[in-house]
């Protein structure tokens, strides 16, 4: 090999390395794809709406699905009250007493916004949830153990059993012997009503966890505190959410009851009240606030639900 072909070979070899630190104006220009050039072909913005429009639409359809459906199902309500009421219909079920949605109007105007009215709702409000605050925290904490131990469910499940099949309504004598205030008592029953829901739904949350999650936190070193955080609480979530959403419906059942049979304040003493002074749109109005509240509350309790569990959005099991 010459002096001028290994020259040559050296010269092939280091021009790689030397184009790759030639300045960006020194180098040749090379033609760029249309996709990728720095400025967008006219035809790229329609193309891009025309195909967003179909989500769009999709979207749209959707909301209005989500309101119109609502609107319809309590519409129909509306409108056998008002055929029933307009027409006094007697056919086993009888509306011949039953006031006109329009009589309930003029007493809801009359009624809500008073300070009689906020009273009630406010007093009903705050007996709910002492009581489901309490049995919150007593059904979740004692679900979990156990459904977790034997021997705590061996200590415990037998007494509630016995229990369980009392209703709450049964409790009021009982609630006002053993409870030293009206209040105390009226909390205690709506505690009644909603503890069992929950309880049950939670042991049967932990009873049904898959055993293949529990094996893999052992293997990854968890300790029992850890593993009832970051396992057991997150897998029975759905469980103890179905609870308190049952719950919450008996709770409202039991207060009302109690509040109209050892009530002074709430709602329910506000229907009973109606009833005793022959004020049958008042009574129609004390059933329409007791629904609404019952509604928000369980409202609340869902988005709640939604909140701490997101991943619930992507497993909507055989719902459509």
């Amino acid at each position: 090999m010459n002096v001028r072909d290994a020259r040559d070979d050296i010269g092939s070899s280091a021009s790689p390395a030397l184009s790759s630190r030639m300045p960006s104006e020194s180098r040749p220009s090379e033609p760029r794809p249309a996709g990728q050039a720095g400025v967008q072909s006219p035809a790229a913005g329609p193309r891009e709406r025309r195909r967003a429009a179909p989500a769009v639409a999709a979207r749209a359809r959707a909301i209005a699905v989500r309101l119109v459906l609502p609107a319809v199902s309590i519409g129909i309500l509306l409108l056998v009250w008002y055929l029933g009421t307009r027409y006094r219909v007697e056919f086993y079920v009888r509306f011949k007493n039953v006031p006109t949605p329009m009589d309930v109007l003029r007493e809801a105007t009359n009624v809500v916004g008073t300070n009689a009215y906020a009273v009630n709702v406010l007093n009903s409000l705050r007996r709910i949830l002492v009581g489901f605050v309490v049995a919150l925290v007593f059904g979740v904490g004692l679900g979990l153990l156990i459904g977790r131990y034997g021997a705590v469910r061996r200590l415990f499940m037998p007494g509630l059993e016995v229990l369980r099949p009392i209703p709450a309504i049964a409790w009021v004598p009982m609630s006002i012997m053993l409870w030293p205030t009206t209040e105390s008592s009226i909390a205690f029953i709506t505690f009644i009503g909603a503890f069992y829901p929950i309880l049950l739904n939670t042991v049967d949350g932990v009873e049904s966890l898959d055993g293949v999650l529990l094996r893999a936190g052992r293997c990854l070193g968890a300790s029992e505190a850890r593993l009832f955080w970051y396992v057991i609480l997150p897998g029975v979530m759905p469980n103890i959410f179905t609870g308190l959403a049952v719950g919450m419906g008996v709770a409202w059942v039991s207060l009302i009851a109690a509040e109209m049979i050892s009530g002074q304040y709430g709602v329910g003493y506000y229907t009973w009240e109606a009833y005793s002074l022959v004020n049958y749109p008042a009574i129609v109005l004390g059933m329409i606030t007791i629904g609404a509240l019952g509604l928000l509350c369980s409202g609340a309790i869902r988005l709640i639900g939604r909140a701490l569990m997101p991943w619930l959005a992507y497993a909507k099991g055989a719902r459509k």
